[in-house]
């Protein structure tokens, strides 16, 4: 890894190679199952990667923010949701960029933003977010309102309705890759129970749209929805490794870092990497609680017998029973590769196990 040497640390490093061959994956596994495909592009935030992610091409895609669909839609994709209900203060800026390309979908779940909607002389695309066990955001799909809401959509002028989108976030909580089959198994139940009591009301067949990494990752086969919106799984991370979702071998990103401080006589040492390089993501505690901020590694992605126990800004403290003499340089395979991956206005590309470019996420909101 010599090619590394001349990078200053902290570096967000992409193996290529891993991105594309998980993309082809999940790609191959949404046309064998016939659903649509709009993955998520929050997680690397790139160009490049959103074009790996249609085998090179551009098709339709999800993002978190504003920032990411003007982005995206600068760089010629044309159909994109915004997978966050919307902020009323936000909708003119939905409403330019939607006529700027061929579809923008927003989310609603609240009568209030609906009226938003109504009152903002714009004419809109939309999904109803739906919680399907996650309560973070979304309608309960067993409340008669939320039934109510989604006709209230249906009929208004100012509301093309395309259907039900859910996320099922408490996979990430999942001990085992049994249990997030099981979540898998209900986001998309779900959906198609709150579809079929709209049908009953005259709604006939709408979307269902459904999205997150290990509940996409871990079944062989899309059922019962109409879409599929995985994100992380592009780069996954050690968060993923650890709960099943994938192999170590298909994480495709690692921070590279320095051993600035080496304290052999109690066992510790320090890295130039810290919170703002790693982010405070636990990863995955409630499996390990003493699971670090990161799996740390050699240059060459074999764990070392060190635990990242404790970041600050700047700094990443190891407990290791290896003596890394000050200047050793170390990869950290991130708990969150969403996260890390959002502290750097550029990644390094490698193919072959050499630098081969830089990508450059749009950052902001």
């Amino acid at each position: 890894m010599d090619d590394l040497a001349h990078l200053t640390t902290p570096a967000f490093l992409v193996d290529r190679n891993i991105v594309e061959q998980n993309c082809a994956r999940m790609r191959r596994k949404a046309s064998e199952s016939g659903v649509a495909f709009r993955p998520h592009a929050k997680t690397h935030k790139t160009v490049e990667a959103a074009r790996l992610q249609h085998g090179g091409e551009v098709g339709p895609i999800t993002v978190s923010t504003m920032a990411e669909a003007e982005f995206f839609a600068g760089a010629g994709f044309r159909d994109i949701t915004y997978a966050v209900p919307i902020a009323p203060e936000k909708l003119p800026r939905a409403a330019a960029l939607a006529g700027r390309i061929e579809r923008l979908n927003i989310l609603v779940d609240s009568f209030v933003a609906l009226h938003a909607v109504e009152t903002s002389g714009s004419v809109l695309d939309a999904f109803l977010k739906v919680d399907c066990g996650y309560h973070r955001a979304g309608v309960d799909p067993a409340d008669p309102e939320s039934a109510r809401l989604a006709i209230a959509m249906a009929r208004s002028p100012a509301i093309r309705f395309h259907g039900l989108l859910t996320h099922a976030g408490h996979s990430y909580n999942a001990r085992d890759v049994e249990e997030i089959r099981r979540i898998a198994a209900e986001e998309t139940a779900a959906l198609t129970r709150f579809r079929a009591l709209l049908a009953a009301e005259g709604l006939g067949d709408v979307m269902r749209s459904v999205g997150s990494t290990p509940t996409l990752s871990i079944v062989d086969r899309f059922a019962d929805c109409d879409e599929v919106r995985p994100g992380n799984y592009v780069f996954f991370d050690a968060f993923q490794a650890t709960i099943g979702s994938c192999r170590a071998e298909d994480v495709a990103v690692s921070v590279l870092a320095t051993v600035v401080g080496s304290y052999p006589e109690r066992r510790e040492a320090i890295l130039d990497a810290g919170a703002l390089a790693l982010s405070k993501d636990t990863g995955p505690s409630h499996l390990d609680p003493a699971f670090g901020y990161g799996v740390v590694c050699d240059l060459d992605l074999r764990p070392l017998d060190a635990r990242l126990v404790a970041l600050s800004q700047e700094h990443g403290k190891l407990a290791t029973a290896a003596h890394l003499p000050v200047g050793t340089r170390v990869r950290v395979v991130p708990n969150h590769s969403c996260l890390t991956a959002a502290m750097y206005d550029r990644y390094h590309v490698l193919a072959g196990g050499r630098v081969a470019g830089e990508w450059r996420p749009v950052r902001g909101w």
